[in-house]
């Protein structure tokens, strides 16, 4: 391929300044620091003379013809492909656009809108005008795009601003062709000293560490040698995933490969967003159009129409109230009134409306009554906007058909609105001030800029950076970013009231005061984000458009798809999304990274029908809602929250993390990377590292559509083994999502509950167990060179066709030499010996003693079997344990047909299932410290002491209870254990994996945005608890009051049955109180009384009823001696009444009304 010529001394400065491979090995997210500068140097040391450039002057796009294209690599040889994908990088773009000629010192990708191949570039040196320009003096107005951004923290459209772990690299395909391949290829060759075509681990340290140019660690600084090998070795055996010690060029370039292939759709999968359709509708009451529709900050929708009619909506459709802003009770109703903007003013619970008649009213937000207009405005307000700007600031804008910009600066908005309110009522219905009048006496300043040469289509003033944007149908105006007060300040120039009242006519803003864009056909709709630094526009072109706010002159990109022109328009932060509306009623979901189209939904999907007329996306809700001759509300799916009971939508809190989308059915640990790896109901599978929780890697469609039930290792810890719903076996090299291997059943594949993973007599075998309700047995072989294929299982055992199972079988444990337990969903468990295939033992447990029936689904099933490894050759002791049947946790000794020698309740909770178990346990025969950890249904977590329980003799009462708490609000699905540092971690159903260590404290959830150290107890969560436990009314602490229902006093003196201690008080006056005896004993002596007062058998139970509560509650006198309180009350002479005039009275004339004499 043609290279432009170059100067020698820059490409030997190049040759140290920059390397084509570090997008490919230089990823945050899924590769080591270490392993990073591994593969990075071994790429620079060869690579540096295949170096590509890139004109600055434009992009490289497809549609650039005249170059020679690039071959990729095939994958008969190497096993690559090439996918295309458009991705951003992590470099920060300097505060001023490329356009101006300022790049960072990163290389970047252009953004274009045609796929293909793209070469890199590299970016001239960076111009540090800007630099010298921030040192200088700024001036003491407010420009047009001051506050935009500060040099100190430059951020540009489409890139993600976070940590590493958020930033995505450029893929393998566009860093790679043939030659760098095949100078790679060589680099192996020459490596391999005995000529075989692989490389030992050996070989592969010595081919690094030449490429490194290690010489007392210089090249990695930072990382100790002890480190570097570590590192170089946990390499090698990812890349070595059978174990045989050698790896070959096409291992490497397969591993390599399909690790970013996982990568692209684990992103890809990330970007997934659909909503719940169709849509909810409704049709409304409002029988104009609705101009308008905002939202509150419970996700309550508000429509206004021009007639004056409010409407509060729910994200159900559901309509809540109605309003109006309009005199309803007038009697000349011939002239209504013509509603053209509605508001809500927040901070002071006040709604500003516009009317037609060149008036800005103010209503009250929670009745809606009258309180106060400006009228006499010059032009009507088309478009309203208010801003808070202090505790007692604001601003109010509003746009008109002249195209100009009118604001109200209030600097006391309180005393102003109340002032205002005082005043003399319009025709009896609101207090009225012209806009002259308030100028003059009010403390309020007008400003009013001529910006459009159009009607004004939108405006909005952003707080953040002190400017207001707006939008017009004029090309040439189509979008302005202009400052409020001007370089000239309005007010100057004279001081008197008159003066200011006269300066209400518009004004043209300097060049240096605004930012004008020009955009063909104009600019209907706009947003803008702080947080992205991005505007995007639409209008009448069909084009959505996403500008930089410092430059003009040109869109960073231009997202076309839609038919008919752009209506609305709104940016998501959070899910770095653009949302876009036509008037044809379709929706788009664009992604700001990559300027892909991520979702449509066409009017055939979302049956809404008739003309648009207002649209509004709710953050809150997560919804749009769209007025048309019908409401209707679009409802985003949201796998990863749960439904809210009250609102039948997904919500969540913002303080609950999650690890999955879906509910989690299995966490493992692998002690040989140090990694944590979790799969979901979804088919996906994350790895994460434990000592920080941050994510490492992900794939997905592990098992098609089928949730994943079970994972379990190989004896190596290299393989992943997974069990799915349906009914197949897969084997996955799960540092990079490589299946290897099916196993799977001939005919009928029913749903795989547990596998376990055994070695015994130098064989290997993966053992399954599910709904067949048999045991199949996979034999793993390392000798086997066709790995891509098919396998399925050995025959069954005689025994297990004949006297096996009868149920679906829940559970397997397996315990060397040749032991293999399983359990059913009767509560049947089943010892076989692996050697001969025979039944050792049959063990069925009896009903506990004060056990209550509550007919509960899968009351007999256990869930989890447990080997106690240490007491595997003691007859004499239990070492099995079963988490059931009716939520009793069993010991059992599997010698000698089996006995049971322990029976307790596993959860204290009523109505609880043992859904889990996990146990510290060594096979070194040490009794010393052994603890049992169980997980039961309602999310509690208990720890059991079991060191010495039932080792030599059966036990009566339960072991030692060390700590219990509530780690989740569902049910724990897996419970595993890192002994080495004391940790547990827990999986459940309510979407998240949660690290814990033996005394309860809570570490963090996998998948929280701040990482934790294990090694620092500073960086736990602890001493909080997850927000969801916290607020979970089942995480109360449970009292005798609302358990049994008890007495207060019953509680007090339960202490001296030996339960409850009463606290110890002592009284000054003598207590009486009346128990449930003595009440027996009165009742008894009112038989006698009701028999004397003749009272019927339906009188006398009233009657009873009556006297029962009386007595339980009146106050009983205490005879203390000396006189009687009566006697001692306070008494004085009862003074005479005065006396009362007599009235005077009239007598009246019959024959004049009028004629009225008093008598006196």
């Amino acid at each position: 391929m043609s290279r432009s010529p170059r100067d020698p001394t820059e490409v030997k400065q190049r040759k140290y300044n920059q390397n084509p491979w570090t997008p490919l090995f230089d990823s945050g997210v899924y590769i080591s620091e270490s392993e990073d500068g591994l593969i990075e140097s071994l790429s620079e040391g060869f690579l540096h003379k295949l170096i590509l450039i890139m004109p600055p002057s434009r992009p490289v796009t497809s549609s650039h013809r005249g170059r020679k294209k690039l071959i990729r690599p095939s994958s008969a040889s190497a096993n690559l492909h090439c996918y295309s994908i458009s991705v951003l990088d992590n470099g920060q773009r300097p505060a001023t656009a490329a356009t101006s000629g300022l790049l960072s010192d990163k290389p970047q990708r252009p953004t274009t809108q045609a796929g293909g191949s793209r070469k890199q570039w590299e970016p001239p040196k960076e111009d540090t005008s800007f630099i010298e320009a921030a040192k200088q003096p700024r001036r003491l107005t407010l420009g047009a795009v001051d506050g935009i951004l500060e040099l100190e923290s430059i951020k540009r459209p489409g890139n993600i601003q976070g940590s590493v772990s958020q930033q995505l690299k450029n893929k393998i395909e566009e860093q790679i062709n043939i030659e760098t391949l095949e100078q790679l290829k060589q680099a192996f060759a020459e490596a391999d000293a005995n000529q075989s075509g692989q490389l030992d681990l050996e070989e592969f340290k010595a081919l690094l560490k030449q490429r490194l140019y290690i010489k007392g660690n210089k090249r990695i600084p930072g990382i100790s040698t002890v480190l570097l090998e570590n590192q170089i070795d946990s390499l090698f055996m990812k890349i070595d995933w059978s174990s045989e010690g050698v790896i070959s060029w096409d291992e490497f370039c397969t591993y390599m490969q399909l690790e970013y292939a996982e990568k692209e759709d684990s992103y890809l999968r990330s970007k997934e967003v659909s909503f719940h359709l169709p849509a909810k509708i409704q049709n409304p009451q409002h029988k104009n159009p609705i101009l308008k529709i905002t939202d509150t900050q419970d996700g309550t929708f508000i429509a206004c129409s021009q007639d004056g009619m409010v409407t509060f909506w729910g994200a159900n459709v559901e309509l809540k109230e109605t309003k109006y802003v309009v005199n309803t009770e007038a009697k000349n109703k011939q002239k209504t009134k013509w509603i053209t903007d509605f508001v809500i003013m927040a901070q002071w619970k006040k709604v500003l409306v516009g009317t037609g008649d060149r008036e800005i009213q103010f209503f009250d937000a929670s009745s809606y009554k009258p309180y106060c207009q400006i009228s006499s405005l010059e032009t009507v307000p088309l478009k309203l906007d208010y801003c808070a700007t202090g505790s007692d600031e604001c601003l109010i804008l509003y746009g008109d058909s002249d195209g100009c910009i009118n604001i109200l600066v209030i600097n006391s908005v309180g005393e102003c609105l109340r002032t205002w309110n005082k005043l003399p009522s319009k025709e009896g219905f609101i207090a009225e001030i012209s806009l002259s009048d308030a100028i003059s006496k009010s403390k309020i300043q007008f400003i009013r800029w001529k910006v459009h040469r159009d009607w004004v289509q939108q405006l909005k003033y952003y707080h953040e950076i002190g400017q207001v944007i707006s939008c017009s149908n004029h090309q040439e105006t189509a979008l302005v970013i202009g400052c409020t007060s001007g370089s000239t300040r309005v007010d100057q120039g004279g001081n008197s009231n008159a003066e200011k009242a006269k300066k209400t006519n518009a004004r043209v803003r300097l060049d240096a005061d605004q930012k004008v864009f020009y955009v063909y056909k104009g600019v209907k709709c706009f947003d803008f984000s702080k947080d992205k630094n991005i505007i995007v526009t639409g209008g009448m072109d069909r084009i959505v458009r996403l500008w930089n706010p410092y430059v003009s002159d040109k869109p960073t990109a231009m997202l076309r798809g839609h038919n008919a022109p752009i209506f609305y328009l709104f940016i998501a932060n959070d899910e770095n999304r653009v949302f876009s509306l036509s008037t044809d009623k379709c929706i788009k979901v664009w992604d700001i990274l990559d300027h892909n189209c991520l979702l449509t939904v066409r009017p055939k999907g979302h049956k809404i029908r008739g003309d648009l007329q207002a649209c509004h996306y709710s953050s809150a809700a997560k919804s749009i809602a769209i007025a048309t001759d019908q409401m209707a509300i679009l409802n985003l799916k949201l796998k990863n929250r749960r439904l809210d009971a009250n609102l039948s939508r997904p919500t969540k809190h913002a303080d609950i993390t999650i690890t999955h989308k879906e509910p989690v059915t299995c966490v493992r640990f692998n002690p040989s990377f140090k990694q944590v790896i979790t799969c979901s109901e979804s088919s996906v599978i994350k790895l994460w590292d434990l000592e920080t929780g941050t994510p490492i890697f992900e794939y997905g469609d592990a098992h098609g559509d089928s949730a994943i039930t079970c994972m379990t290792f190989d004896n190596t810890g290299r393989r992943l083994i997974t069990g799915g719903r349906d009914g197949i076996l897969k084997i996955w090299n799960y540092n990079n999502g490589h299946c290897l291997k099916v196993l799977k059943k001939e005919d009928d594949n029913d749903e795989i509950c547990d596998i376990t993973y055994v070695e015994m007599n130098r064989n290997r075998y993966v053992v399954s167990v599910g709904w067949d309700k048999r045991i199949n047995i996979y034999s793993d072989s390392v000798t086997d060179v066709n790995i891509h294929h098919v396998q399925h299982p050995n025959p069954n055992w005689s025994d297990d066709l004949k006297h096996g199972h009868n149920e679906d079988i829940l559970s397997v444990a397996q315990c060397p030499p040749n032991l293999l337990a399983t359990s059913g969903y009767d509560g049947e468990v089943i010892v076989w010996n692996m050697v001969s295939g025979h039944i050792f033992c049959h063990l069925s447990a009896p009903i506990p003693r004060e056990y209550e029936d509550q007919s509960l689904d899968g009351d007999l099933s256990i869930n989890k079997l447990l080997f106690i490894q240490s007491r595997a050759y003691n007859k004499d002791s239990a070492s099995l344990i079963a988490s059931g049947p009716r939520a009793h946790i069993h010991f059992w000794n599997v010698f000698q047909g089996g006995t049971l020698m322990a029976q307790f309740p596993g959860s204290t909770t009523k109505g609880a299932m043992i859904s889990t178990m996990a146990i510290t346990d060594t096979a070194e025969g040490n009794e010393d410290d052994i603890m049992l950890i169980v997980g039961d249904s309602f999310g509690f977590i208990f720890l059991f002491d079991i060191s010495g329980y039932c080792l030599m003799a059966a036990e009566e009462d339960p072991p030692e209870l060390i700590h219990t708490w509530r780690g989740h609000i569902d049910s724990i699905t897996c419970i595993e254990l890192v002994e080495k540092h004391k940790l547990l971690m827990t999986a459940s159903n309510d979407c998240t994996v949660r690290l814990w260590n033996f005394d309860g404290d809570y570490i963090g959830t996998f998948g929280q945005p701040d990482s934790w150290d294990i090694y620092k107890p500073s960086t736990y969560r602890h001493p909080m608890v997850p927000y969801d436990v916290l607020i979970d009314p089942m995480s109360l602490p449970t009292h005798p009051v609302i358990e049994e229902k008890q007495n207060t006093q019953q509680i007090i003196h339960e202490g001296e049955n030996g339960h409850l201690k009463a606290p110890q008080f002592t009284f000054k006056k003598e207590q009486f109180y009346i128990d449930d005896d003595q009440i027996a004993k009165e009742l008894h002596k009112l038989q006698s009384i009701l028999k004397d007062e003749s009272l019927t058998e339906e009188q006398a139970k009233a009657y009873k009823g009556k006297w029962l509560r009386h007595e339980k509650t009146k106050i009983k006198e205490i005879d203390r001696g000396g006189p009687s309180d009566y006697q001692m009350l306070k008494w004085s002479p009862i003074q005479e009444p005065p006396v009362i005039p007599k009235p005077k009275s009239m007598k009246k004339n019959k024959d004049d009304s009028f004629d009225i004499t008093l008598e006196i």
